[in-house]
């Protein structure tokens, strides 16, 4: 099957057969009229098989990573080794987010029923002021997305390392060897090539990122053997000291020459005294589930809870899935939880947050009572005084993992946008990222992917950047392992992941269907639905716009990189039975791989 990014590219319409709705235990009304599971015109089949285990799975975003991942299981390795496996191998095969350069965030549900949050985001460097990134007149400059001055100190190391420390089994050597044996050759896949050539004009940019990315003078060939020696190199140092092999040492000395080579202003004390922070997971019930999700630096969490806990004041199981009515509920709850997110939420080491409140059933409740059910609420009047800002934009990487004793582990990691800030380590071979841009650089002024964040965010030296990263887990009823879930895409991550949950437990979805679905978004400001391309009947979308919705469909075409034509998010999924059975699905807007360690 050819992957979907070259039917964007080729500018075909998205056509698909029309599948029937199989009807499912606890589903309510489903399908949208006349049956079809979804619209016509969707570009994904619903009733696609999933990868069914008993002995454990991994679901990433590309097949060597999740290869890698499952070997590490069959070795032995538990979902924590696993991870730890993954992440490095990700900085290898999906360099467009994967990274050593960047930073995340992973949530674990052990099967001593112990759960826990690692942050491992990236910080603000020491010399970092507030006003850096706006000019002479007040206005914001393009130094916190491209070039040296983007950068945040890179916390992913340091968290697999602290991950590896407090849960691993197998030695962390054989953990990093694999990212290795990668760097030291791959078979370029058509993702790889089409992630690479889509930004072979940002890349080349930089000296050191175009002598990386593009051998010869362009990405590397299908087909084609890919090595990184530079990137090998520091890997085996990671592989041998551990943190100390990249926050002291040759690589960092190679990442302070090279901000003082471009202008930056990472120095050897920030990478030294970098530490990624346990924290406590934002627990909440849905419906009788339990979630376990990413409390701040992440804003996916508590946004989550708001959302969900506004929403389980309506019977949605009883509402036509995607009509009107639900996408219109949908569209309120989010609305009214991204404009708590961006006024209160931050870096718990700088700002005190009512988190408490945020993520109660009686705080949902008073959100709730001003929705109205004929009409959409205009942002306006939720939080008024932001000026209208751009569209958002896709980036970073997720993936899930269950190992064959039940432990399960979600990470989302990222270097922020695709490629990060487009600057290679020169010597070093990995992509530093743009993280800086997550901060409210001007409070009251969108940044990159469209979010109006307030002072609570504002820039502060050694501070974690707000993140909308919402690794979960959810537990059923009585209390079993259930879900794991996760997405990149920017502020539609929160949304997405939402969305997943919610077309299994409401609508009784299987985790390919609830993978493959639709989905629509809305962050309060633009005061407008998103919908992916062919996700949302013609007649659904005029009667939102009766209602007094803006709905805007999502351009056709890689505006910021390979995958991003018409569609949202990459989420990464497992589904757990009652009886054991694992179910994966790995989303295939970007066409990544669930494995099995028994296949």
């Amino acid at each position: 099957m050819l992957p979907f990014p070259l039917l964007t590219r080729a500018g075909v319409r998205f056509v698909i057969a029309l599948v029937l709705c199989l009807p499912a235990a606890g589903c309510g009304l489903y399908a949208p009229t006349g049956g079809e599971l979804f619209p016509d015109g969707w570009v994904f089949d619903a009733g696609q098989a999933p990868v069914v285990s008993r002995d454990g799975m991994v679901s990433s975003t590309d097949r060597y990573a999740s290869e890698v991942g499952a070997q590490v299981l069959r070795a032995g390795g538990n979902a924590v080794d696993a991870a730890v496996a993954v992440e490095f191998a990700l900085a290898v095969v999906n360099p467009e987010a994967g990274n050593i350069g960047g930073g995340g965030f992973l949530v674990a549900r052990m099967v001593d029923g112990a759960s826990v949050a690692l942050d491992f985001r990236e910080k603000a460097p020491l010399a970092a002021t507030r006003d850096m990134y706006l000019d002479a007149d007040g206005n914001l400059t393009d130094r916190s997305l491209v070039g040296h001055l983007a950068a945040g100190v890179p916390g992913t190391v340091a968290g697999m390392w602290e991950a590896h420390r407090s849960y691993g089994t197998l030695p962390w050597a054989d953990l990093v060897q694999p990212s290795i044996d990668l760097a030291l050759g791959v078979v370029v896949t058509e993702r790889i090539h089409g992630s690479i050539r889509n930004m072979e004009e940002a890349l080349s940019g930089f000296s050191a990122s175009a002598a990386a990315f593009l051998p010869g003078g362009g990405a590397p060939e299908r087909g084609s053997t890919w090595a990184q020696l530079d990137l090998a190199r520091t890997l085996e140092r990671i592989r041998d000291r551990g943190p100390d092999g990249f926050y002291l040492g040759e690589t960092a000395d190679l990442i302070v020459a090279e901000m003082e080579r471009g202008g930056g202003i990472i120095t050897h004390l920030d990478l030294e005294s970098y530490e990624a922070a346990w924290r406590e997971p934002v627990r909440f019930t849905y419906r009788g589930h339990e979630v376990i999700s990413m409390p701040p630096s992440s804003s996916g969490g508590p946004t989550l809870a708001l959302i969900a806990n506004i929403l389980e004041g309506y019977d949605l199981s009883n509402l036509p899935w995607h009509g009107a009515d639900h996408v219109h509920l949908l569209a309120e709850a989010w609305r009214r939880a991204f404009a708590d997110r961006n006024e209160y939420l931050a870096d718990p080491d700088f700002v005190d947050m009512p988190l408490a409140r945020m993520i109660s059933k009686e705080y949902a409740a008073e959100r709730r009572a001003s929705i109205a059910l004929e009409r959409a609420t205009p942002s306006a009047e939720i939080s008024p005084g932001m000026a209208p800002v751009p569209a958002e934009g896709e980036n970073t990487t997720h993936f899930s993992i269950v190992d064959a004793e039940g432990n399960a582990v979600a990470v989302t990691t990222t270097i922020n946008s695709w490629y990060g800030s487009k600057v290679t380590v020169a010597g070093a071979g990995f992509l530093l990222n743009n993280e800086m841009d997550d901060f409210a650089a001007k409070p009251g002024t969108p940044n990159q992917f469209g979010l109006v964040q307030g002072e609570n965010n504002a820039i502060e030296p050694g501070k974690r950047m707000l993140s909308a990263m919402t690794p979960t887990i959810a537990l059923d009823p009585e209390g079993r392992l259930f879900f794991v879930t996760g997405t990149p895409g920017g502020s539609t991550i929160i949304t997405t992941v939402f969305q997943t949950l919610s077309n299994v437990i409401d609508f009784g979805m299987s985790v390919t269907d609830a993978v493959a679905a639709p989905r629509v978004h809305h962050q309060h400001l633009p005061d407008q639905i998103t919908i992916e391309h062919g996700g949302l009947p013609d007649a659904v979308v005029r009667e939102l716009e009766v209602r007094g919705h803006t709905v805007v469909i999502r351009a056709v075409g890689p505006p910021d990189g390979y995958f991003t034509g018409g569609l949202s998010g990459d989420v990464q999924a497992i589904r757990i039975h009652a009886d054991g059975r694992l179910e994966a699905f790995s989303d295939q807007r970007r066409g990544g791989a669930a494995v099995s360690p028994s296949r």
